[in-house]
């Protein structure tokens, strides 16, 4: 019987890329393998897709069938009947036939232990005590050592036994052909999860995982100088591991309650304080609440709207400072304007505003002139 074009088993044109041909062979070859199908055709149009991939895929020799069509194969254009695998792409065949390419015999240990999963913790705290520091008890649930079992999953006077599937080596061995040949594939045994142990009565505590789930009490110290999205580690006060494998850790997370008076900025505070229009044209001494009590703060004269102070080291302790540092509090002037007065001084304003008028129009000035004067700090005499 005459054999079918190459170009026409793979389903493929004849000016078809090497990309487009491997795609259309791993297709065909997944599509009649006999592992696969079990049609009576399969095996036959198996070995005919494979032929057809062993020319086309070759670059000297599908230019030879291109040119002499199946009569090249007479002329030395024969193979070793894989070449064509994308190179010799050996991984990407078991990926299209199994999934991938475990089934190569490589080797799969019994599970030991391994480390428990860390856990996280939401706290809020105070402003004060983010600035400061402080001990909070907090209670969190974890994954711990089964009591009733001992972390053994068994219940008490029951026993732990050897897998009889695997024989205690927690894997078991499959054999599979595949083009290649026989492969044989390791795989976690199935009867005791990889184990090599069975449990024969679980535990009705842990149901045989030999980790039950528990509360616990925990003392934990917040140092100065923490802020909202800081970040505590507790060690070792995570899951405890399967297996008897160490617990992981607890990381406490902050979150810092907002305070109505005080904005901050790092380890710097921030605040507004008002003084009267007289208090900031004559100047006057002021007392400013700190987190830790009030200071006195000379206001100078002529002080302008949104001028700022600084009051060195009144701010949040730095976090993790051994020297003790501190940030400073900045504090912004803040002319305040009444929203109504009384007639008596109504009328000493309506004086003060003639008289600013009067020194202008002495000077050539309008009001405004004379009042961008005053606030730049210009002298006039008087």
């Amino acid at each position: 019987m005459s054999k079918r074009d190459y170009y026409e088993v793979l389903g493929v044109s004849r000016n078809a890329s090497e990309d487009e041909i491997r795609k259309a062979y791993r297709k065909m070859a997944r599509q009649y393998h006999p592992d696969i199908n079990k049609a009576p055709e399969a095996e036959s149009r198996f070995k005919e897709v494979n032929e057809a991939n062993d020319v086309l895929s070759d670059a000297q020799k599908r230019a030879r069938y291109d040119q002499y069509g199946h009569a090249a194969e007479q002329m030395g254009g024969g193979g070793s009947g894989f070449e064509g695998f994308a190179g010799g792409d050996i991984s990407s065949i078991f990926e299209a036939f199994f999934g991938g390419a475990a089934g190569m015999g490589g080797s799969r240990r019994r599970r030991g232990p391994e480390r428990g999963a860390d856990l996280a913790y939401e706290l809020n705290i105070s402003f004060r005590d983010a600035a400061f520091g402080v001990s909070r008890t907090i209670e969190v649930q974890h994954l711990a050592t089964c009591s009733p079992c001992k972390g053994s999953g068994a219940r008490e006077g029951s026993t732990v036994v050897t897998c009889a599937l695997c024989q205690g080596t927690g894997q078991v061995h499959q054999t599979q052909r595949t083009i290649f040949g026989h492969f044989s594939q390791v795989s976690p045994c199935p009867k005791c999860q990889g184990e090599g142990k069975v449990i024969e009565t679980p535990c009705p505590t842990c149901k045989g995982a030999g980790r039950s789930r528990q509360s616990r009490k925990l003392s934990v110290n917040i140092p100065q100088g923490v802020d909202t999205g800081s970040r505590l580690r507790v060690s070792g006060e995570g899951d405890v591991g399967p297996r008897g494998g160490p617990s992981g850790d607890l990381f406490i997370i902050l979150s810092v309650e907002p305070d109505e008076r005080f904005e901050r900025r790092d380890a710097d505070l921030f605040v507004h304080e008002p003084v009267t229009y007289s208090q900031a044209v004559l100047g006057d001494e002021i007392e400013v609440k700190t987190l830790e009590g009030v200071e006195v703060l000379k206001v100078p004269p002529g002080t302008q709207h949104g001028t700022v102070f600084t009051l060195k080291g009144q701010g949040i302790p730095v976090l993790g400072d051994a020297r003790g540092r501190r940030g400073d509090l900045h504090v912004e002037i803040r002319i305040a304007v009444p929203a109504r007065v009384s007639d008596e001084e109504a009328d000493l304003l309506r004086k003060l505003d003639d008289l600013h008028r009067n020194k202008a129009e002495s000077h050539g000035l309008s009001l405004r002139e004379f009042l961008r004067n005053l606030v730049g700090g210009k002298r006039t005499s008087n």
